[in-house]
C-alpha cells in the first residue's frame, strides 16, 4: 500500500457510518497532519486507536449469535450479518465486514505506509 492509498483508507474510515467517534478523531487528526512534523505522531495516535477498535471477523460472528447482537441488530440482522462474516471468513477476511473496519483492518495490515 502506497502512503497516497493509505491517505484514502482513512478518508474511508473517517466517512464510515460505523466508525465510532475516537477512531473519526483519529482519522481526522492524521489527515490534518498529513506533510507536517506532527505527521508521525498523529499516525502512531491512529494506528493505536485502530488496535483498540477493528473487530475481527471472529469476534463480529460471536457478536452475531450472543444475545447482545440480537438486542443490536434484531434477529433476522444477526443471521444475515452472521452469514455474511462467515462467508468473508471463508473468502479468507480478517476484520469485520462494516467499512470502518474494513479501511482500519487494511491500515493496520499495511501500517508502515502511514508511518
Amino acid at each position: 500500500m502506497t502512503k497516497a492509498e493509505a491517505i484514502e483508507e482513512v478518508k474511508k474510515l473517517v466517512a464510515a457510518p460505523s466508525c465510532c467517534p475516537e477512531a473519526k478523531a483519529a482519522g481526522e487528526a492524521y489527515l490534518k497532519a498529513v506533510g507536517t512534523n506532527g505527521e508521525k505522531a498523529a499516525a502512531e495516535a491512529l494506528l493505536k486507536e485502530l488496535e483498540e477498535d477493528v473487530t475481527s471477523v471472529d469476534e463480529l460472528i460471536a457478536l452475531t449469535k450472543s444475545e447482545h447482537g440480537v438486542k443490536i441488530f434484531g434477529a433476522d440482522g444477526a443471521k444475515a450479518l452472521e452469514a455474511q462474516a462467515e462467508k468473508a471468513k471463508a473468502a479468507g477476511g480478517k476484520y469485520c465486514v462494516c467499512p470502518a473496519c474494513q479501511a482500519g483492518g487494511a491500515l493496520l495490515d499495511h501500517r508502515e505506509a502511514l508511518l
